[in-house]
């Protein structure tokens, strides 16, 4: 079988945040049974933005201003994308309502015109985005396509509403959904011409038996949005361990490990501060080298699901605060568990 030479990079990215921001103390002020919860304490997060649904800030309407900002900057029109890829978890459109058929791809293509595209949803969890470009690489790279969009809008704070309407205690299994905020994100990739803009590698691993740790659906006391979490357990010494044993697993055999990668930035699945200290303390110990720099965005923007890495990029490098010609490794960690990294270095994405 021959040997492929090619290789994918990331085009343009874009993203959409809602004007409204929810600072943490407002929120906990509505926590019925912990109103003096130190949430921001906890987790780090002091902020979130929160979708105007009468605005049309649905899951649906945050994913397409994502798509339409990507393809303000990018090189290519809605009509010449040979592949749209829809990731939302939430899945929200026309206020509340709930859809599954057409799919979401369905429906972007239609809006944005891209009416040659291949086009499908995909959900993994956090790991939705990640997951749809491990997989528009791999169809890139086999010379299936020339390009595609990669698209998500997550409108996660109605679980956060739940939440403070049913917890007791800091210990509720909804302390999580406190931490989420709302938000749409989209990136493009075309065939790498140039090692300085290029995705090196995707690599991704489902641990399942942890799959209960995570668990979303209608609540049983209010029919509220819900989300459960033993975070806890998820957030464990031993959970960590999956990530760092697999990751290093995969460079040895590729013939290197993370000090040899020479990574300028890391960014960590969003889902709290501590969270991230915590896996910045195991990797140096686990792969026996100082980590990347961390680039977070979780302090004013909180957990965006599938969103977080792409908008956590595409926040650095429109302030500058992330440097072009970087190598970049995006780090998973969502509810399956979905474990694995996403190598790439960025010079002249559109953002």
């Amino acid at each position: 079988m021959a040997t492929t030479t090619r290789a994918s990079r990331f085009e343009a990215l874009g993203t959409y945040l809602p004007a409204a921001v929810q600072p943490t103390s407002e929120l906990v002020a509505g926590v019925a049974g912990a109103p003096k919860l130190p949430l921001e304490r906890i987790t780090g997060v002091a902020a979130r933005r929160v979708a105007d649904v009468e605005a049309g800030e649905d899951s649906f309407g945050l994913a397409l201003n994502a798509a339409k900002d990507a393809l303000r900057t990018s090189r290519y029109e809605a009509a010449e994308l040979d592949v749209v890829i829809s990731t939302s978890i939430s899945r929200s459109r026309d206020g509340d309502t709930y859809h599954f058929e057409p799919s979401f791809a369905r429906m972007l293509i239609e809006e944005l015109g891209a009416h040659q595209a291949i086009h499908f949803d995909l959900s993994n969890a956090c790991a939705g985005m990640i997951t749809g470009v491990h997989i528009l690489d791999r169809m890139i790279r086999e010379g299936i396509v020339r390009n595609g969009l990669v698209v998500s809008g997550e409108r996660i704070t109605p679980i956060a509403r739940t939440a403070a309407a049913e917890m007791d205690t800091s210990r509720d299994p909804q302390f999580a959904s406190l931490t989420v905020g709302d938000s749409g994100a989209a990136v493009i990739l075309d065939e790498s011409e140039d090692e300085a803009d290029r995705i090196h590698h995707v690599e991704l691993m489902t641990a399942a038996e942890y799959s209960h740790l995570c668990l979303a659906m209608p609540s049983d006391r209010t029919g509220g949005l819900a989300m459960y979490t033993d975070s806890k357990t998820q957030q464990a010494e031993g959970r960590r361990r999956i990530w760092s044993s697999f990751y290093s697993d995969f460079l040895a055999k590729e013939g290197t490990d993370l000090a040899a990668e020479r990574f300028d930035y890391v960014i960590h699945h969003q889902v709290s501060t501590r969270f991230i200290e915590f896996m910045q303390e195991h990797g140096e110990s686990a792969f026996g080298t100082a980590m990347p720099e961390t680039l977070t965005t979780t302090e004013y923007l909180g957990n965006t699901a599938s969103t977080s890495h792409f908008v956590t990029l595409g926040q650095h490098l429109r302030d500058g605060t992330a440097r072009r010609g970087a190598k970049f490794l995006l780090v998973p960690a969502a509810s399956g568990v979905v474990v694995g990294g996403l190598s790439v270095t960025i010079t002249n994405l559109g953002v």
